[in-house]
């Protein structure tokens, strides 16, 4: 009996020492440098649109062979990087609200930092504009142009114009742009809300409640939206020379674009193509208010010092406005079109 127990052990040493030897073996093995990953590279890319300004917080997504996709965020100066990029070819695809996906394709050598050329982003729904040398022909195309212009497909944004160099408007097309937007039923159902949040408020006392009373509000509202508009939009533009749209600007740094922006709450581009004072919209703000008197309750009349309080709210709510145009309205803006210049002569 003790023999057998003896030789059994034997055998179940044997077989383990067998077993630790081919685990050693395997251990190295997988330490051989001949299974050593090559050299990691790395890739470095930057975002802009067609405009050649930057795209900051654009989705980027990296895809290569045998490995997971990867992704990371454009920053503030539109550029994005990837470490330890294996070599061998690869995919880039870049994704922004408002823009069309863009692919890049390639290939990276083992070690190498590769830089790609700008992925440019395009919007999602664009439109071409064809226009000859003649100012005129040019200015109808843009203004028809502009008419189709909403954010989210749904605010208007018929007041900017995406061509830094646009010839001026006539007078006629002043006044028939600020028409467009005071016909808009956007324009006539945000005053409608706006009325009745009035009269939920009690605002306008003197008006009473019910039907009437709303329909007195609303006409309020509406008619400091007329006044203003059509003042600031077309009367004195037309009288004073000036163009009442905002010229977006899209290039060069942040800072000039955000000054550019704010400059232009009380700078506007006059028919002769300068940047001059903004008399126009300057201007309406106190006639506007002036001619508010004669439909407003007189327990809601301002005065002097109102007014003028007043005009400076607005101005800066304009520069609000403004940088919300320059930087943030035209991703969101669908309709914008890509003017086309053709030479006729």
């Amino acid at each position: 009996m003790k023999q057998s127990t003896l030789f059994g052990s034997s055998w179940l040493l044997a077989i383990l020492a067998l077993g630790f030897l081919g685990l050693l073996s395997c251990v190295s093995a997988a330490q051989q440098p001949a299974d050593l990953p090559a050299a990691s590279s790395t890739l470095v890319g930057a975002v802009i649109d067609r405009d050649g300004s930057v795209c900051e917080g654009a989705h980027v997504q990296l895809r290569s062979p045998g490995v997971l996709p990867r992704t990371s965020i454009s920053g503030a100066d539109g550029q994005f990087s990837f470490a330890k990029v294996p070599a061998g070819g690869f995919v880039i695809t870049v994704s922004a609200i408002g823009f069309a996906s863009q692919t890049v394709r390639g290939s990276m050598a083992s070690g190498a930092i590769l830089s790609l050329a700008p992925v440019v982003l395009r919007p999602t729904s664009t439109s071409e504009v064809r226009v000859s040398g003649d100012p005129a022909e040019v200015a109808i195309e843009e203004l028809h142009a502009e008419e189709k212009q909403r954010v989210l497909g749904v605010v208007p944004n018929f007041e900017v114009i995406y061509d830094y160099h646009a010839p001026p408007l006539s007078s006629r097309q002043k006044y028939q742009l600020a028409a467009h937007t005071l016909v808009d039923p956007y324009t006539v159902l945000i005053d409608g809300g706006t009325a009745g949040f009035y009269q939920a408020e009690g605002d306008f006392k003197d008006f009473g409640n019910g039907p009437a009373g709303y329909m007195r509000r609303f006409g309020v509202v509406y008619g400091d939206d007329v006044v203003g508009t059509m003042l600031g939009g077309a009367v004195l533009p037309s009288l004073l020379h000036q163009d009442p749209r905002y010229f977006y600007k899209g290039t060069g740094s942040k800072t000039s674009r955000a000054l550019y922006a704010i400059a232009s709450s009380v700078l506007c581009k006059g028919d002769n193509g300068r940047r001059q004072f903004n008399y126009s919209s300057i201007s309406a703000g106190f006639v506007a208010a002036s001619i508010s008197e004669a439909y407003y309750p007189p327990n809601n009349r301002n005065s002097g010092l109102e007014i003028v309080e007043n005009v400076g709210v607005g101005v800066a709510a304009a520069a609000v406005q403004n940088l919300f145009q320059e930087f943030i309205a035209r991703h969101f803006t669908r309709k914008v079109p890509t003017y086309t210049y053709t030479n006729t002569k």
